[in-house]
């Protein structure tokens, strides 16, 4: 195996150093006039005709933010422009809260979700640990707005979404706005210091981990409003990109990530029991490596399964194989097994092999079951960027804090000098 896909070797941070650099300069014209991000096609260049995404705005603004405290002010002009198209055009200023989405003759999507604030308080508080003049404010309507609509104290939980006014809620519940809350929640502890965010993130961890136990670590993530588990929702719709049928590999290696990011930075509580979460975790992990990857005669992960871990969509998403790549290096990091090195290099070498466009820049969104692309454009750096550092940082920091505190692992710390 090359050194270049082995962790911990020069090789692989500078492999790793080249491919977040060239991610940014890929990604560097999203921004439109207001702020607000364009649909990047293939070559990186804007497509103005398709709607601007307030998620995907979040994402530039969290993926820009960092690339400023890791590289110099340079990148900063685009953490400003992402920061102004989320504070003045995406939010809503009759009705608060923010659209989910942005059309350039002034139309906006009329649903507001969970999903698209979790982003949203996600990049507020990366600007709060950047020290962004106008962060605290944002970060306070952001959080004032999830604690007044999308959190329900008495489900613990996060409800999925709203109308435009907020008169109306979703009956439908789901895991994939959840797991990004937690994502969230953890980034605001860091920002903050406020352990109340962590304790929150806690109370969703410890039911998604009682519902993935008792279904054999393939985690349910369809909800009714009452929270029973949904197994046919979507039956008609599998290759759903954000409610699929089916269990989901990714979000097993995705939960399995952030539950080990929460466990360790909850180690001397009592009220984490850290072995627990440890054995959770690899649970998560080898149940979506068994399930997908490598399971139909070529290299890449399925995008789901049926129940019994049989092949739903055989495409296989950019996103998935970032999160098996940040997983498989924070178990190494906890556990010092091999396994999970080799891991790491087998799908960094596919990584190399199949998913970076050598041609064009950035990673192949989408490929079919033979890895030939399959999706025409590249909106989002936020996987791809965060799968080059997250395997080099402290697993107890969401990775914005890592950043700003320089909390690198291994070879890292010299390489950064």
């Amino acid at each position: 195996m090359p050194r270049k896909y082995q962790i911990d070797t020069a090789e692989n941070i500078a492999f790793l150093e080249k491919i977040r650099e060239d991610l940014l300069y890929f990604g560097q014209n999203f921004p439109s006039p207001d702020g607000t991000a364009y649909f990047l096609k293939d070559d990186g260049q804007p497509d103005i005709s398709k709607p601007r995404k307030t998620f995907e705005t979040a994402r530039m603004c969290h993926v820009y933010a960092i690339a400023q405290k890791l590289y110099g002010e340079h990148w900063g002009k685009l953490t400003e422009q992402s920061k102004a198209g989320l504070m003045k055009t995406l939010y809503d200023r009759e009705f608060g809260g923010w659209f989910d989405e942005y059309h350039s003759n002034g139309q906006t999507e009329s649903i507001k979700s969970s999903y698209t604030h979790a982003f949203v308080i996600l990049a507020a508080g990366d600007l709060l640990m950047i020290d962004d003049p106008d962060s605290r404010s944002f970060l306070d309507k952001s959080l004032q707005c999830f604690s007044d609509f999308f959190w329900i104290e008495s489900d613990q939980k996060a409800c999925d979404a709203w109308d435009r006014d907020f008169t109306e809620r979703s009956t439908y519940r789901g895991l994939n706005a959840n797991m990004h809350t937690v994502e969230a929640l953890l980034n605001v502890a860091d920002a903050t210091g406020e352990a109340s965010y962590r304790d929150k993130a806690g109370l969703i961890i410890r039911f998604v981990v009682d519902q993935a136990k008792a279904t054999n670590w393939r985690i349910p993530e369809h909800y009714t409003e009452n929270w029973v588990v949904d197994f046919d929702y979507n039956k008609l719709k599998p290759n759903d990109p954000f409610k699929p049928y089916g269990v989901t590999p990714g979000h097993g290696f995705e939960w399995s990530r952030l539950i080990l990011q929460w466990a360790s930075s909850e180690y001397h509580r009592e009220s984490c029991d850290f072995a627990y979460y440890l054995e959770v975790c690899q649970s998560l992990f080898k149940r979506a490596l068994e399930d997908s990857w490598f399971v139909d005669g070529a290299p890449g992960f399925l995008y789901t399964t049926d129940w019994e871990g049989k092949p739903l969509v055989r495409e296989r998403r950019h996103w998935v194989l970032a999160e098996a790549i940040n997983t498989s290096a924070v178990l190494y990091r906890v556990t010092k097994s091999k396994e999970y090195s080799t891991y790491y290099s087998w799908f960094m070498q596919y990584l190399d092999d199949k998913v970076l466009d050598h041609e064009n820049g950035s990673w192949f969104h989408r490929l079919n079951s033979m890895n030939q692309p399959l999706f025409s454009g590249k909106p989002d750096l936020y996987h791809a960027f965060q799968a080059t550092l997250l395997p080099y940082c402290d697993v107890r920091y969401s990775l914005c804090k890592a950043v700003v505190e320089k909390k690198f692992v291994g070879l890292y710390n010299e390489a950064r000098k």
